[in-house]
């Protein structure tokens, strides 16, 4: 008699075989992929821990100071607007656009033939103005003048004089020097040439040893300044070093649309002149000076946790490591930042390559490097 299984007990004896050979293939995997691990595992632990090669800085104490900046303002330390008081002809001009002249020096002269021939008519009264006191002088003396004879004669003598010198101011006043030793700027006035009373005849900058610097500020920042206070003053690119610069008078009143203050300051202008009206840069400082650590800015890492360094420490056996230290950064000058907090003078830190460093990293420094392989040879 044949025996027939049903097709449904015929399809579970086919999964339950399906599964025992997954059971089977899964089996050997795990065996297998724990055998990788383990001989994996006892590879590494025969591998030498692995060296990052760095440069290394020491940070050095410096001096800080907290500083702003504001554009500032040459000005000569004296400056006029020539003009003519008197109205006149203009007869002689000594006006070259950017030379220099002294103390002095006449600039321009208008015609003074009129006032001349009017001293000399003075001087001719006054002659006998001074011949007829002396006469009435020596009559008095013989009580055959009056006192008021002798008074009026000594008034016109005086009064004669005194026209003299009027005419002499006139004449001087016609006649427009230089103040003082300064550069002339452009002019435009020549022989021939009428001016009214006030006519702008070109202006005047003092060639001196110094010049000054007015710049704005802030009010508090104003509030801290006194005169004596240093500044540093940028004509240049940051290449050029700065010129210093002496507070010498702080506005006393706050402009009230900007809330800043002007700043003059004096400086030397002997070495390399500043032209008057050019801008300038200029370094304020705010706060007192504070002792900070200086570090290479490529020392300096940003993280989630805020500004860090690597900080280069021997360990057990020699060997040196890399801690990460959080630290307040400040002001960068040049290819420096200062750190104002969380770093020690002589602490030494990571610099190029530090971008590859972890905590506890084994880290080997690129002149130590050098010096061993050198010993070497």
């Amino acid at each position: 008699m044949e025996l027939r299984i049903p097709g449904r007990a015929r399809l579970i004896a086919r999964s339950l075989i399906l599964f025992a050979a997954i059971a089977v293939l899964v089996g050997g995997l795990a065996v297998w992929k724990f055998g990788a691990i383990r001989q994996a595992e006892a590879a590494a632990t025969n591998q030498p821990e692995p060296v990052e090669v760095v440069t290394g800085a020491v940070a050095a104490v410096r001096e800080h100071r907290e500083v702003t900046t504001s554009i500032g303002t040459v000005l000569a330390t004296r400056s006029v607007t020539l003009r003519n008081e008197l109205p006149g002809t203009v007869r002689q001009v000594r006006l070259t656009p950017g030379g220099v002249v002294e103390a002095g020096t006449v600039l321009i002269g208008l015609d003074v033939s009129v006032e001349e021939a009017e001293l000399e008519a003075l001087l001719a009264q006054a002659e006998l103005a001074e011949s007829t006191l002396g006469r009435v002088q020596r009559m008095a003396e013989r009580q055959a003048a009056s006192a008021i004879e002798l008074d009026e004669a000594r008034a016109a003598r005086d009064v004669a004089l005194a026209q003299i010198e009027r005419t002499r101011a006139i004449i001087e006043r016609k006649t427009i020097r230089a103040p003082f030793r300064a550069r002339i700027g452009i002019s435009d006035v020549h022989p021939g040439q009428f001016l009214e009373s006030g006519t702008l005849l070109t202006t005047l900058q003092g060639v001196d040893d110094a010049a000054h610097v007015d710049f704005a500020v802030a009010q508090a920042v104003a509030s801290s300044l006194e005169a004596g206070d240093v500044v540093e003053v940028f004509a240049g690119n940051e290449e050029v070093a700065p010129i210093r610069g002496t507070v010498v008078a702080i506005d006393s009143r706050v402009d009230r649309s900007t809330r800043n203050a002007t700043v003059r300051a004096r400086i030397d202008n002997s070495v390399e002149p500043l032209t008057p009206g050019a801008s300038v840069r200029v370094s304020i400082p705010v706060r007192e000076t504070l002792q900070a650590v200086a570090v290479p800015v490529s020392a300096l890492r940003k993280g989630p946790g805020g500004d860090h360094v690597f900080l280069l420490e021997a360990g057990e056996g020699g060997q040196t490591r890399a801690h990460v230290r959080q630290v307040q950064a400040g002001p960068v000058f040049g290819d420096e930042v200062m750190i104002l907090a969380g770093l020690n003078g002589g602490d030494t830190v990571a610099t190029s390559g530090s971008f590859k460093l972890r905590e506890g990293a084994l880290v080997q420094i690129a002149g130590d490097a050098v010096a061993r392989a050198e010993g070497a040879r």
